[in-house]
C-alpha cells in the first residue's frame, strides 16, 4: 500500500539519498530542500515526462526558459506587489508565527493560546538589491510564480513562431515564496519549481477548453503512476475564486498528511494579457487590469473573421515539480509481506521515472573478469539511451537487491561465474516488482531493455 506517514517517505528520501533538508549540518534552512543522487534524477524524469507530454506529444504548445529576476514593473502591473500576501498573525504566549487562515477557534495551532496578535498583511515576495549600488532603490523581485514571465514574452513567441490561438507555452523553472509556515517536508517551500502552461484560447471557447485540459492533466497524473481513486477534482466555488479567476479546478491527491492540492488549472480570463498590454483602452478587457501607461506592446491578436483585435483568454495548467515528487513517492511507496515472513520495502515506480533504470551486480567484486564483464554491460547499456544505469558493486548480493527495490531499480543484472564461464554469455535478469529471474544472454540486453522500457 502506498505510505500513510510522511516519515515513512522522509526516512526513505534520507537514507537513501533522495532529499536532504538544506544547511543540514548548521540546522537546517526551514522550507527549503536538497535533492540528492537518487532525487535529482527522479526529479528530472517527472520534469521531462511532462514536458514531452505537453510539448513534444502536443503540435499545439511552445516551451520557454525565463529569468528568475523579474523586473518590479512586470509584477506591479500584474497585482503582486499590492495583492500577493498572506494573513499573518503571531502567538503572544508561545512566539509562534502563523498564517491568520490556520487559525480555529481563535486558538494557537501551536499551544492553543487564544492570547493571539491582530492579524496584519505579509508580502511573499522576496526582493534583492540590482545594480553596483546598494542603497535599497534599485530592486528586482525572485519570480514568485513561473507564469507573468510568459505573458510578458507573449508578444515575442507569436512573433518568432507565427502561432495562431489556440496555442500554448509552457515552462519549467523555480520560484520562491517567503511563506509564513513552511510545512508537510517538501509539501510546502520557499524555494520551488513549477511545471507550468499557459494555453491562450478565444474568448467563448475557455471553458470548453478547462474541460480539455482536466481530462488531459488526469490522464496524465495516471501514466505517472497516481490511482485516480485517490484523487478528487474540487471545483472552487465562486466565492473562493481568485479575482482574476472565471473557474478554477484543484486537482487533489491523499497525500500523507491528508487531501491536499497537487495542481491547479484556472481559467484566467484576459486579465494578464490585458495587465500588460498597452492601449487597453482599445481592448473590450472582460477582467478588472491595472492601469499600465509603460507598456509598449498590444498583447493582442486579430481575428481574421471578425476583423477585430482581441485578447485571448488564457487556460493555465500549473503543477509544482516538488509536490509532485512527493505525490509519486506517496503512491510508490510499497511494504510487502514476502513468503519466508519478511517484509521489503519496493518503491514501485514508473519505469519511466525510476531514477536508476538498471543496475548492474558483479557478484564477486575481487574477480577481475567478472567485474570487468560487469563495466563493459554497462556501457553498452548507457549507449541505448535509456536512462542511468548503475553498477553495483556493494559484494552481496541479497543486499544490493534490497537496497534496488527500495529505491524503484526495475531491474538488475547479475555477472556471476556462469556470466565468465559460458558461452555466449548469459547473465541473471530480476524483475523489481515480481522478484522473477531469468537467464538472458548478454548480446541480447540491449534489445530486451529497449523493449522493457519501451526506449
Amino acid at each position: 500500500m502506498p505510505a500513510t506517514s510522511m516519515d515513512q517517505l522522509v526516512n526513505l528520501c534520507k537514507r537513501r539519498g533522495f532529499a536532504f533538508q538544506s544547511a543540514d549540518i548548521y540546522g537546517g534552512l526551514q522550507g527549503v530542500y536538497d535533492y540528492g543522487p537518487l532525487g535529482v534524477e527522479l526529479k528530472n524524469n517527472i520534469k521531462a515526462a511532462w514536458w514531452r507530454s505537453m510539448v513534444y506529444e502536443r503540435d499545439d504548445v511552445e516551451g520557454l526558459d525565463t529569468s528568475i529576476l523579474t523586473m518590479r514593473k512586470v509584477l506591479q502591473y500584474s497585482g503582486h506587489e499590492s495583492t500577493f500576501s498572506d494573513p499573518l498573525q503571531d502567538c503572544k504566549k508561545c512566539k509562534a508565527r502563523f498564517r491568520a487562515d490556520h487559525v480555529k477557534d481563535g486558538k494557537c495551532p501551536e499551544c492553543g493560546s487564544t492570547d493571539l496578535t491582530e492579524v496584519r498583511s505579509f508580502n511573499t515576495m522576496f526582493k534583492t538589491n540590482f545594480g553596483p549600488v546598494d542603497d535599497g532603490s534599485v530592486f528586482v523581485y525572485l519570480r514568485p510564480e513561473t507564469c507573468q514571465s510568459i505573458f510578458t514574452q507573449f508578444k515575442n513567441v507569436i512573433d518568432s513562431t507565427s502561432r495562431k490561438v489556440p496555442f500554448g507555452i509552457a515552462q519549467i523553472g523555480k520560484s520562491f515564496r517567503n511563506e509564513i509556515t513552511a510545512r508537510n517536508f517538501m509539501f510546502r517551500q520557499r524555494e520551488f519549481e513549477q511545471m507550468e502552461l499557459e494555453f491562450f484560447v478565444k474568448p467563448g471557447t475557455d471553458l470548453e477548453w478547462m474541460e480539455k485540459w482536466k481530462d488531459y492533466c488526469l490522464k496524465w497524473w495516471e501514466a505517472q503512476g497516481l490511482d485516480l481513486s485517490k484523487m478528487n477534482v474540487h471545483d472552487i466555488a465562486k466565492e473562493d475564486l481568485a479575482h482574476y479567476s472565471k473557474k478554477t479546478y484543484d486537482l487533489e491527491y491523499q497525500f500523507p498528511h491528508g487531501l491536499d492540492e497537487l495542481m491547479g488549472i484556472a481559467d484566467r480570463q484576459d486579465y494578464d494579457l490585458g495587465n500588460h498590454s498597452r492601449h487597453q483602452e482599445e481592448l473590450n478587457l472582460v477582467a478588472h487590469v491595472h492601469k499600465n501607461p509603460d507598456s509598449t506592446a498590444k498583447l493582442a491578436v486579430y481575428d481574421e473573421e471578425d476583423k477585430k483585435w482581441y485578447v485571448p483568454f488564457v487556460i493555465e495548467p500549473s503543477i509544482g515539480v516538488d509536490r509532485a515528487f512527493l505525490a509519486v513517492m506517496t503512491e510508490a511507496y510499497t511494504e510487502e509481506k514476502l513468503p519466508n515472513g519478511e517484509t521489503r520495502t519496493v518503491l514501485k515506480l514508473k519505469k519511466h521515472l525510476a531514477p536508476v533504470k538498471v543496475a548492474v551486480i558483479p557478484l564477486k567484486r575481487n574477480n577481475e573478469q567478472i567485474v570487468s564483464l560487469a563495466h563493459q554491460i554497462k556501457a553498452d547499456l548507457l549507449k541505448t539511451g535509456i536512462g542511468r544505469v548503475m553498477l553495483e558493486d556493494s559484494g552481496n548480493i541479497g543486499k544490493a537487491y534490497r537496497r534496488h527495490d527500495e529505491i524503484g531499480t526495475p531491474l538488475c543484472i547479475t555477472v556471476d561465474f556462469e556470466s565468465i564461464e559460458q558461452s555466449p554469455a548469459t547473465v541473471t535478469l530480476r524483475n523489481r516488482d515480481t522478484m522473477e529471474q531469468e537467464r538472458v544472454a548478454v548480446a541480447d540486453l540491449p534489445k530486451y531493455l529497449k523493449e522493457f522500457f519501451g526506449a
